[in-house]
This record gives structure tokens, C-alpha cells and sequence, in this order.
């Protein structure tokens, strides 16, 4: 079993915000791969199915996000997971709109999910990092990630789900770069993204 977890907060006031792109995510994965239904379970809801010849259980932590890491810490000792069958997709203000970096481990850069995830279960899980560009200063973050997307966003937001969640597979078979190269290399052909860079390209 693997775990896929979304970051967002609850609630319909904070559907289509820029720090609940998480939770889209999640949710598109669950439609393109036919995984239903979603039930409330681990503080959230859940639903799993087979994704890549694993089985996968998405969940949406019900908490609010500075307290994700309680939902995705039941969900990891019901199954008995350890850090390394985890992965979090969340919103990254650090990296341009549309951008998406893979990693394992590290820092929280300031990000409250991920704070909260890694307390309670260590840091040494896989996150997905979202680019959802940044306000210009820091005094802007919180009412720039909890806005939702322009108009003039919308074509990107829902290409950019749609593109990794039907690669979401190369992710559950551990093929980290070559998910972050398909993502990219789908976004250029849609118009989205202009150049690349290999370096940011990293097996994990």
C-alpha cells in the first residue's frame, strides 16, 4: 500500500485556492484512474484502488492544513507505511506557476502542511511541489495562497492536474524524474511552459 495525500483546508470557502491545488490534484487522480468511492476515514476521506500494479489509498485531510499530519499519521500506522510509501502533493510558492519538482526529504520552506507532516511522521517522504508562483513579498503569502486562481490561470491549473495525474503512475513505481520530465515535456506542448532546465531534473 502507498499513500497519496493532498494538502488543502476543508470546507467550500477554500475550493479552488491556490493552497488547496493539493486537494485538486488528488481529487483528479482518483476520477482519471477510476478510484471511488470517497468515505471519511483517518480524520479525512479516503478512497483506494490500483494505480501502476500497487494499491494506493488517496486521502484529503480533513484537518485544516497547519494539522494535515495527524490525518496522513493514522492513515500511515493503520497501514503500517513507512515515510518512504508517502507522497504529498502540495502548493509551492517558491517555484513559477505551472512548474512541478519532485523530492524526497528536506526542508518545509515555511509551508504549514508540511510542517505538520513532518512532525509527526518524519521528513522523509516524497513531495510533490506544485509552482504556484509567489506575491513578490513576504508579507503577501497568506492572502496570495488562500485567493483563488485568476481567470487567466484556469487553462494552466486544470492541464497541469490533469497531466499528473495520468503520469501518476511513474511516481508509484518510483520513477521520480522521469514523471517530472513527462509532466514538463506535457506542459510545453500545451503551451504552458517555455524552456527547461536539467538540473532540476533529479533522481531520487
Amino acid at each position: 500500500m502507498l499513500l497519496l495525500v493532498g494538502l488543502g483546508n476543508p470546507g467550500a470557502r477554500y475550493v479552488g485556492n491556490r493552497h488547496n491545488i493539493g486537494f485538486t490534484v488528488v481529487q483528479e487522480i482518483a476520477t482519471r484512474h477510476g478510484i471511488a468511492p470517497w468515505r471519511r476515514r483517518f480524520q479525512g476521506l479516503a478512497c483506494e484502488g490500483p494505480i501502476g500494479g500497487e494499491r494506493v489509498l488517496l486521502l484529503l485531510p480533513g484537518t485544516f492544513m497547519n494539522e494535515s499530519g495527524r490525518a496522513a499519521a493514522e492513515a500511515a500506522q493503520f497501514y503500517k507505511l513507512a515515510p518512504g510509501d508517502i507522497t504529498v502533493f502540495h502548493d509551492e510558492i517558491e517555484l513559477p506557476p505551472g512548474r512541478v519538482r519532485v523530492k524526497v526529504g528536506g526542508g518545509i520552506a515555511g509551508h504549514n502542511g508540511l510542517r505538520s507532516i513532518s512532525e509527526h511522521i518524519g521528513d522523509d517522504y516524497r513531495r510533490v511541489r506544485i509552482g504556484v508562483g509567489h506575491p513578490g513579498h513576504k508579507d503577501l503569502v497568506e492572502h496570495y495562497v488562500l485567493s483563488g486562481f485568476a481567470k487567466s490561470e484556469r487553462a494552466w491549473v486544470e492541464a497541469l492536474t490533469g497531466i499528473i495525474a495520468d503520469n501518476v503512475d511513474l511516481l508509484v513505481r518510483g520513477q521520480d524524474a522521469s514523471f517530472q520530465n513527462k509532466v514538463h515535456l506535457a506542459m510545453v506542448a500545451k503551451g504552458f511552459a517555455q524552456t527547461t532546465n536539467n538540473d532540476d531534473i533529479k533522481s531520487q
